[in-house]
């Protein structure tokens, strides 16, 4: 460093503080403005690309919001679909339930009464056999009383006898 100061040269000094200047200048005219416009130019794309992520997030926020209230609307639309479709099936097996029940009870109903005149219908057709067989066989038994005279003659005293104790 001693050596520096006593070397010192002013003329060298103010040429080279001439040069400095000089190489300054033409910086600040050549390098400077340039340098100092891209970086301006590269803040305002930086703030302008800030701003529009901002935009685009408060639009992706509305967008969710959004979405998310047609989910809901869509979910409440789901289950009142769903309870109307219970509420359509369970009518439709209580209908089925009754028309099965209708039914059943017409069947039982005609059974009955098929039934009931089955059992006329038999009961008529024995009663007509009865009266028929009952007939053969009083016939027979008149027809066998009646050949013997004295058998005859028994009969109509017991039918007489019959009548006054009535």
């Amino acid at each position: 460093m001693d050596k520096l100061i006593s070397d010192f040269s002013l003329g060298l000094f103010f040429w080279q503080f001439v040069i400095f200047v000089g190489l300054i200048l033409l910086l600040k005219k050549f390098a400077w403005k340039p340098i100092l416009d891209t970086i301006n130019e590269r803040e305002e794309g930086i703030k302008n690309a800030l701003h529009s992520a901002e935009i685009a997030k408060r639009d992706m926020q509305n967008l969710r919001s959004d979405n998310e209230k047609l989910l809901a609307e869509a979910r409440s639309d789901r289950e009142a679909m769903m309870k109307e479709a219970r509420e359509i099936k369970e009518k439709m097996i209580s209908d089925a339930k009754a028309e099965a029940q209708v039914a059943g009870q017409k069947m039982i109903e005609q059974a009955k009464a098929a039934i009931e005149s089955e059992k006329n219908a038999a009961m008529n057709e024995l009663k007509i056999q009865v009266s028929t067989l009952s007939l053969e066989i009083a016939e027979k038994l008149l027809k066998e009383e009646l050949s013997n005279k004295e058998t005859q003659t028994k009969l109509v005293e017991k039918m007489l006898g019959d009548v006054k104790l009535n």
